[in-house]
C-alpha cells in the first residue's frame, strides 16, 4: 500500500536498511560512497598544495578523481567500485591533458560503467506527471468530502449509524489526502534534498502522521464491509456499543500498530527520515495489518455479492431478465470503492513489481476514491437528496412563503 502509496516519488528513493545498523540500500550506498570519495579527491588535492601550474590540474569531476597530468597525457581510471552495487562491470574512462584542459571523459560514464543518463530524465518527467495528477486528484476529493461530512452532520434525520460510519470514512479519506500534502511539503519541497540522510523531527512526525491516516483509511472500509455483511446476514442492532466497537477498530487498532512501529524505528532502525521502507522487516507491522484488512475485505465483498445473488433469485437459477443483471451490477460496482477492493489488485505482489504501474493504481486512481466514495454514498443517496430538497423547500418556504414544485428524485437506489 502505500502507499505506497505513498512512496517511491523521487528517482533515486532510498530504501530502509534490512539489517540494523548494517549495508545500506544500494541507492544511499552509491550517495555515500561518492562523497566519501570526493572527500578524499579534496584533501589529496589540498596536500598538493602549490604544485607545478602546468599541465591540468587535479580535479573531482563528481565521479572519479583526476591526478594532476602533463600536456599530451592520459589518463584512465577504471569505474568506482560503488557502481558494481547496480551492475557488475570493470569498464574504464580516459581523459587527455590538452592545452585546453582535460578532454570529456572517453568513453562516457553511461557507456563505460553502463549507467544510462538518460533513464532519470524520463523518470522524472514521469514521476512529475504522476504528482500532478494524485494532487488534483486529492484536492477534489477534500474539497468534495467536506461539503458531503458537513450534510450528514447537518441534518438530524441522517444521523444514524449508517452514516456515522460514512463520516468516519470520509474523514480518513481527508486526513490521508492532507498527510500527503504534509508529507510533500515536508520532504518533497526542495529537489536538492538528500532523503539518505535527511532525519529531522517534522519530517519523522509528517511520516508517522501519513502512515496512521493510511491505516485508519484501509480499517474503516474494512468497518464498511462488516457492518454492511452484518445487516444482509441478520436483523443485527447496532447500539452505542456496537458503534463504540467499530470506532475502535478504525482509529485505536492503527495507534498500536503505529506505536509498535515508531518504537522498533526508534530502538532498532533510527535512519534517515523514516520515510525509506524497502526490504525493512519493521515495516510489516504497519503493512502486515492494512494486507491483511484488504483481504479480509475482499471475502466479505465476495460474501456480500453471494447474498445479493441469492436475493435477487432465492432459486438460484439463471437470471429471467435484464433489470436483474442491471441491479446486480450496480450494486457490485458500488461496493468497489466502499470496500477498496481494487487494492486486491496489488495486494500480494512485491513491492518493486511494475513500480509505474503501481504508482498510477495506487497514487493517480487512489486520489479519485475519496470523490468517487462521496459522490455515490451522500450526493447520490436518494435518502440524502430528499432530506436535502425537503430543507430547500422549508427555506424557500420561509423566506418567500411559496413552496417550488417538487424537483424529480434521484432513480438510484442503493440501500449503502
Amino acid at each position: 500500500m502505500s502507499d505506497s502509496y505513498l512512496h517511491g516519488i523521487l528517482i533515486f528513493q532510498c530504501l530502509a536498511p534490512s539489517v540494523v545498523m548494517s549495508s545500506l540500500h544500494p541507492e544511499c550506498e552509491y550517495i555515500f560512497q561518492l562523497e566519501k570519495e570526493e572527500r578524499r579527491c579534496h584533501q589529496s588535492i589540498t596536500e598538493q598544495g602549490n604544485g607545478s601550474t602546468e599541465g591540468c590540474s587535479s580535479f573531482w569531476d563528481a565521479v572519479v578523481c583526476w591526478p594532476h597530468a602533463v600536456i599530451g597525457e592520459t589518463v584512465t581510471r577504471l569505474c568506482p567500485a560503488v557502481f558494481s552495487l547496480f551492475k557488475n562491470n570493470t569498464g574504464s574512462v580516459g581523459r587527455n591533458c590538452t592545452s585546453e584542459g582535460w578532454s570529456e571523459p572517453s568513453p562516457p560514464y553511461h557507456i563505460a560503467c553502463s549507467v544510462d543518463d538518460h533513464i532519470p530524465e524520463l523518470e522524472e518527467s514521469y514521476f512529475a506527471a504522476v504528482k500532478l495528477i494524485y494532487t488534483v486528484g486529492y484536492s477534489l476529493s477534500v474539497a468534495v468530502l467536506a461539503i458531503a461530512v458537513l450534510i450528514l452532520l447537518l441534518f438530524r434525520r441522517l444521523r444514524c449509524a449508517r452514516n456515522f460510519i460514512h463520516i468516519q470514512l470520509f474523514v480518513t479519506f481527508i486526513m490521508k489526502a492532507v498527510a500527503v500534502f504534509i508529507k510533500d511539503a515536508t520532504l518533497f519541497s526542495n529537489d536538492d534534498t538528500n532523503h539518505c540522510t535527511l532525519s529531522t523531527f517534522a519530517c519523522k512526525v509528517s511520516v508517522v502522521f501519513c502512515h496512521y491516516c493510511v491505516m485508519t483509511n484501509f480499517f474503516w472500509l474494512l468497518v464498511e464491509a462488516l457492518y454492511l455483511n452484518s445487516l444482509l446476514l441478520s436483523s443485527f442492532y447496532h447500539s452505542r456499543r456496537c458503534l463504540w466497537g467499530f470506532s475502535l477498530l478504525g482509529w485505536g487498532i492503527p495507534v498500536f500498530f503505529i506505536i509498535l512501529w515508531i518504537g522498533s524505528r526508534l530502538y532498532f532502525e533510527d535512519t534517515e527520515c523514516w520515510d525509506i521502507n524497502e526490504e525493512s522487516p519493521y515495516w510489516w507491522i504497519i503493512k502486515g495489518p492494512i494486507v491483511v484488512s484488504i483481504a479480509v475485505n475482499f471475502m466479505l465483498f465476495m460474501n456480500i455479492i453471494r447474498i445479493l445473488i441469492q436475493k435477487l433469485n432465492p432459486r438460484l437459477i439463471q437470471f429471467n431478465n435484464s433489470s436483474q443483471y442491471r441491479r446486480l451490477t450496480k450494486s457490485t460496482l458500488l461496493l468497489i470503492p466502499l470496500f477498496g477492493t481494487h487494492y486486491m489488485f496489488f495486494n500480494f505482489l512485491p513491492d518493486h513489481f511494475n513500480v509505474n504501474l503501481r504508482l498510477c493504481v495506487e497514487l493517480c486512481l487512489g486520489s479519485f476514491q475519496g470523490l468517487l466514495v462521496a459522490i455515490l454514498y451522500c450526493f447520490l443517496n436518494q435518502e440524502v437528496q430528499n432530506e436535502v430538497h425537503m430543507q430547500w423547500l422549508r427555506w424557500q418556504e420561509r423566506s418567500y412563503g411559496v413552496v417550488s414544485p417538487a424537483a424529480k428524485g434521484s432513480q438510484m437506489d442503493t440501500p449503502f
